[in-house]
This record gives C-alpha cells, structure tokens and sequence, in this order.
C-alpha cells in the first residue's frame, strides 16, 4: 500500500495534510536561514568595522612615528653637513663657500630625490587596472586577434 494514502482515500490520491506540513517545514527552514544568513551578514559587518577601527589606530602611529623619525635624520644630516663643513673650514677654505657648498648638495640631493618621486607617481593611479577595465575599441580587437 501506498504510505501517501490514507485509510479514507483511494490509490492515487495524496492527503493535503502531508503537503500543508512540507510546505509549512519549507517555510520555516528557509525563515530559520534567512535569520542565520542575516547574523552572520552583522558579524563580519561588526568584524570589518573592528578591523577598520583597528587598521586607523595603526596607521595613525605609524604616520606620527614617520614625523619623528624624519625629524631626527634631518637633525642627523644637520649634524653631518655641520660636521663636513668644519672639516672643510679646518683645512682653510673660506667658511661662506663652504656653508654655500652644503646647502647646494642639499638642493642637489632633494632635486634627485624629487624627480625619483615624480617618476613614481604615475603608479598611484592604478594604470593597468584601469586599462583593464576599459572596453575594448575595434581597432585593439583586430590587434589582439591577429597577434
């Protein structure tokens, strides 16, 4: 005998209490997942915030650390260009020049270090990602088909 029939029914008939109960569990397994997606949709939200908090705190001392490491090499490379210049002035040139001298290798080295920056600075716009993201015009397609 069918186990879907019930005593009252005859073969080929299903009871609508069965289905009533299927579609009732349905619903309730899917409100059940619906609140545990829900939960764990705050959790990361609460962690990201956590980890975003965090990552700030951090990157606020690593900034303030920054300044006052370049505040004790300037101190540092004061104390050199200090030190050179009496070297210079010990072995009889003319303190003017000299102090003149080191502050045109100062200039010298920041001019190097600022086109070292420049050249640099083209990478902070992300090109490749951006031209990656790009639409294709007709002309890069035939390119790309015939290589």
């Amino acid at each position: 005998m069918d186990p879907d029939v019930t005593k009252d029914q005859t073969p080929g008939h299903t009871t609508k209490n069965a289905d009533s109960l299927n579609e009732s569990g349905l619903l309730e397994d899917a409100q059940l997942l619906w609140l545990e997606l829900r939960g764990l949709s705050v959790d990361r939200i609460r962690l990201a915030a956590l980890e975003t908090q965090r990552a700030g705190d951090s990157l606020v001392s690593m900034i303030i650390l920054g300044v006052m490491i370049a505040v004790l090499l300037i101190a540092a490379w004061l104390g050199l260009l200090a030190a050179a210049v009496l070297v210079f002035i010990e072995n009889g040139f003319n303190p003017s020049e000299v102090i003149l001298l080191a502050v045109a290798a100062t200039l010298l080295l920041t001019l190097i270090l600022f086109g070292a920056i420049r050249r640099k600075r083209h990478f902070l716009q992300f090109p490749s990602t951006l031209r990656s993201l790009q639409p294709l015009t007709p002309e890069q397609r035939n390119t790309d088909k015939s290589s």
